[in-house]
């Protein structure tokens, strides 16, 4: 089913990608009402009418967003949409992308009633709802994606909520949309990260940092040993890999909301620098939103290329580049953020000459606790990020 292609590419988008919108730190949000989200599927099916009235083939057209062209970097936002992009036509009388045009209808007919109805779905129950018809679930994933960036409206305003993977602990208390209080209070198991991040209110925190932790395992350990308050009140954030949408959302609300270092702590490889970049500059697949999922303040905390060296790692534990892990790296060192990261570009030429890789795992080589006891208060009481 993923074969659902386009059959044009190359028109301009004029003003396609830009969104009304502002946030607490002053950039333009808006968040849709019912009414301009059901006038903004009613202009799309108007079209398509319209098209049929005069017997041609409906067609829709949509921004390219997975085009690197189409892209430009901000210091202050990351990775954001251009306001005219090329853009690539989903026709409906083209054997390669009929099925994607009919698709794209039965996911808009879907929003239109949950918008209609004040009710909500995740992108999983849309795919659920016929899997036969979706084929996987990426093809949603897509599509709604596509969707939002047509229509330029944020996806939540769309009803349509996120799995959410990620969780959240330490100094933070909030109410959710209905309700329910939360309390992130730092113990052995943490809360998962809101499925409605817009919805929240009354957050309250007194911690002095945030701690964006890459990987599960390191962030229940660093819980284990009550890293949350051992040091200095803080709030920790895992999404547990590659981050899910909600959990990039609450990292951006919580920084608009407390205005705290925000820190991250990965695995030195190529695959831990893209999650950082993901959290800090965005992707270039979601740049259109771009004003509420980046945090471009972040600082590398670690687990940097040089640390390896400073501290002596053993070379056991250390892991050999795959091919895969040296085209990585190639690619992030030639996208356009990395030029203004000086610091930054010489961390990753040294992975790239040491061909060399770790884990944050690899700290226990020098003792069980070092990661929570020496390694991060040493990194934050002296200055040790970039």
């Amino acid at each position: 089913m993923e074969a659902h292609g386009v059959c044009s590419t190359g028109v301009s988008a004029g003003n396609k990608a830009s969104f009304r919108e502002t946030s607490p730190s002053g950039h333009e949000s808006h968040v849709s009402s019912s009414s301009e989200v059901l006038e903004a599927i009613e202009n799309v099916i108007l079209d398509v009418l319209k098209s049929l009235a005069q017997e041609k083939a409906p067609v829709l057209t949509l921004a390219n967003r997975s085009d690197w062209r189409n892209i430009e970097f901000k210091d202050s936002v990351g990775l954001q949409m251009i306001p005219r992009c090329t853009t690539k036509q989903i026709r409906s009388d083209c054997p390669r992308s009929a099925t994607r045009f009919a698709l794209t209808l039965k996911i808009l007919s879907m929003i239109y009633k949950m918008v209609q109805s004040d009710t909500y779905a995740t992108k999983r129950d849309i795919y659920y709802s016929d899997t036969l018809l979706f084929g996987s679930q990426s093809v949603v994933d897509n599509i709604i994606n596509d969707i939002s960036c047509m229509l330029k409206i944020p996806r939540r305003s769309l009803h349509i909520l996120s799995t959410t993977k990620g969780f959240v602990a330490g100094n933070l208390s909030y109410t959710e949309e209905d309700g329910t209080k939360v309390n992130c209070t730092c113990s052995a198991t943490a809360v998962t990260v809101p499925s409605n991040v817009q919805g929240i209110k009354n957050l309250i925190s007194h911690a002095k940092f945030m701690l964006i932790v890459e990987k599960d395992a390191t962030f229940q350990r660093l819980l284990d040993d009550d890293f949350c308050n051992r040091l200095s009140p803080c709030i920790m954030i895992t999404g547990r890999g590659i981050p899910d949408l909600n959990t990039r959302l609450l990292v951006r609300k919580l920084w608009d909301t407390f205005q705290i270092p925000v820190f991250t702590l990965m695995d030195a490889d190529p695959h831990g620098v893209e999650i950082m970049c993901v959290y800090k500059y965005g992707s270039v697949s979601m740049s259109f939103e771009a004003h509420h999922l980046t945090v471009p303040a972040i600082k590398w905390l670690g687990l940097l290329p040089s640390d390896l060296v400073r501290l002596n790692i053993p070379k056991d534990v250390l892991i050999p580049f795959t091919k895969q892990d040296e085209n990585k790296l190639a690619s992030i060192q030639k996208r356009p953020y990395i030029a203004c990261q000086p610091m930054w570009e010489k961390e990753l030429e040294i992975m790239a000459a040491s061909k060399l890789k770790a884990e944050i795992q690899a700290l226990t080589s020098l003792s069980s606790h070092y990661l929570s006891r020496v390694y991060l208060p040493n990194k934050l009481q002296f200055g040790g990020w970039l």
